[in-house]
């Protein structure tokens, strides 16, 4: 790549063999602008698979995706003369997305992972395609891919449509820069030739799960993230709660009910609320036999998430080792049909997760409601507020996570349950994996939200603690993370003042992961 390159020459490189890809190199080219280059074990194997595909182009009898029409129209033979043509009209007429532009990020990965099955050798396309579509991303060159289009089953056609769509020289696509550019003079300046399709290579570009599968990937780390945060904002809670830390102890978890994701979360808890001298207090002044469910049970239920995405890394696990299409080029010479394209596996996870999102949103909301009532928060003032009446404290941040709780409980009604018949009924049962991994987007952003309120409650609830009993000392990891939240602009106790700022800061320190390091300073690596 010349200078017009959105990858800088020592960037992370990520060479893609006939060995599978792991979740890192799919995050690494994605979110981390890694180069990437196709192996010579790769490009020898889809030469090996290319002349299969041209002997059987050669052949007069019709073979599927080679010498046919596409779906419900692969009953008419296509002669020799119109093959290109059929690849190009396949690939302008499946480009056929609406709505909002998709995220940069989501592109990148369905692109790479696009590129990886054809990389396999199991497509059968030539070196070249794989090859240009390295090119793209390494040049920075990002097709503009729609929100609406994929059900994901035939794979997410539309939206590799609009990639392929720029492969060959057209389409809409944005630069290293970000502004929509014409296509032809976007690859002019990388150096790039457009790519004129022979048999079967539209119908490889196009015909697999990559964007559900990417978005799952991405949805994975992001959880993973998101519920050891959810560990650190419900132990905080417990100890401005004046909550007992027995609950959190090992022989309780494990060795009693063995879901390992319980065990964790409890041991995190109990990491970050160490040499905390504001737990184990509710016998005192009003005495408590047991705290709240959503107290008590916050491992047992971050941990039913946990172990949730436990499951979900591993069908991602199983298709990052796939090489959908259809058809597939076998490792003796067959050329045969199939329905690995159908984004079942996928899609139920995704759905799964939407789920464990919208629990665990649901659970810190309840955590931060008991921090806000002076009836239930045993000594804090109503809604945390310097003087309640005159001033409503955090009482709008509730109202405004309790939205996003609710968005998220919207968002977790599963989309693979439902289907709706396309192509003429050929295509009469579809995944909506897609649709799925959408909104899972969307739940995963929430819920960074909600644990942010939760944060800015719970800190601000501390810093109260500390104010009114100078002996309180709260959790060394508790105080880092108060800090992390000020030092980021999450403004403490104190009168009224406009709050959006404060909670979009706290949205960030959580999105980042800087609240996360900030702990793990003190408490070593967490789960």
């Amino acid at each position: 790549m010349d200078m017009h390159s959105a990858v800088a020459p020592d960037a992370p490189l990520v060479q893609v063999g006939k060995a599978d890809v792991s979740a890192e190199d799919v995050l690494a080219v994605a979110r981390g602008n890694a180069r990437v280059e196709i192996g010579p074990d790769a490009l020898a194997e889809m030469a090996t698979a290319r002349a299969r595909i041209d002997a059987l182009a050669a052949e007069p009898r019709p073979v599927y995706g080679v010498s046919t029409g596409f779906g419900a129209l692969a009953v008419r033979h296509i002669s020799p003369e119109l093959r290109a043509q059929l690849q190009r009209s396949l690939v302008r007429s499946h480009a056929a997305g609406m709505g909002p532009v998709v995220e940069r990020e989501v592109v990148r990965a369905l692109m790479f992972l696009r590129m990886k099955t054809l990389a396999s050798g199991r497509t059968g396309v030539r070196p070249l395609v794989a090859q240009t579509m390295a090119a793209l991303l390494n040049a920075g060159i990002t097709p503009v891919v729609r929100e609406f289009g994929s059900l994901g089953c035939s794979g997410d056609l539309a939206p590799l449509s609009h990639c392929a769509l720029v492969l060959m020289g057209e389409g809409v696509a944005t630069g290293p820069d970000g502004v929509e550019k014409p296509v032809d003079e976007l690859l002019a300046a990388a150096g790039i030739e457009p790519v004129e399709l022979l048999e079967k290579e539209g119908l490889a570009l196009i015909n697999g799960t990559d964007g559900m599968l990417g978005m799952l990937v991405m949805a994975i780390a992001d959880l993973q993230r998101l519920f050891t945060t959810a560990d650190i904002t419900a132990a905080m809670t417990l100890e401005a709660l004046l909550g007992t830390d027995k609950v959190l102890a090992p022989e309780l978890h494990a060795p009693i009910r063995p879901h390992p994701g319980q065990a964790l979360s409890a041991a995190n808890m109990l990491a970050v609320l160490k040499d905390s001298g504001l737990t184990g207090h509710h016998q005192d002044d009003a005495p408590r036999v047991q705290d709240a469910y959503s107290i008590r049970c916050a491992p047992q239920v971050a941990g039913a998430g946990r172990d949730t995405l436990a499951h979900a890394r591993l069908v991602a696990s199983r298709e990052l080792a796939a090489s959908v299409d259809n058809p597939v080029v076998l490792p003796d010479g067959r050329v045969e049909s199939n329905g690995n394209f159908h984004g079942a596996p996928v899609a139920y996870v995704l759905d799964f997760l939407a789920i464990a999102a919208a629990d665990l949103g649901s659970i810190s909301e309840r955590r931060t409601d008991r921090l806000l009532d002076k009836a239930r928060s045993h000594g804090l003032p109503a809604f945390l507020a310097d003087d309640p009446g005159v001033d409503s404290g955090l009482m709008i941040a509730q109202y405004t996570q309790a939205a996003l709780v609710s968005e998220n409980k919207r968002l977790a009604v599963p989309a693979s349950v439902d289907s709706i018949p396309s192509s003429a009924m050929q295509e009469d049962h579809v995944s909506m994996g897609w649709s799925a991994a959408r909104k899972l987007r969307q739940a995963v952003d929430n819920l960074g939200r909600i644990l942010a309120v939760e944060l800015t409650a719970a800190a601000r609830a501390l810093e109260i603690r500390q104010q009114a009993d100078a002996s309180g000392r709260v959790a060394p990891a508790t105080a880092a993370a108060m800090a992390a939240a000020r030092e980021a602009g999450v403004g403490g106790a104190g009168r009224d003042r406009f709050l959006s700022p404060d909670l979009e800061a706290a949205a960030a320190l959580v999105a980042s992961g800087d609240l996360l390091r900030a702990v793990e300073k003190v408490t070593g690596p967490l789960a």
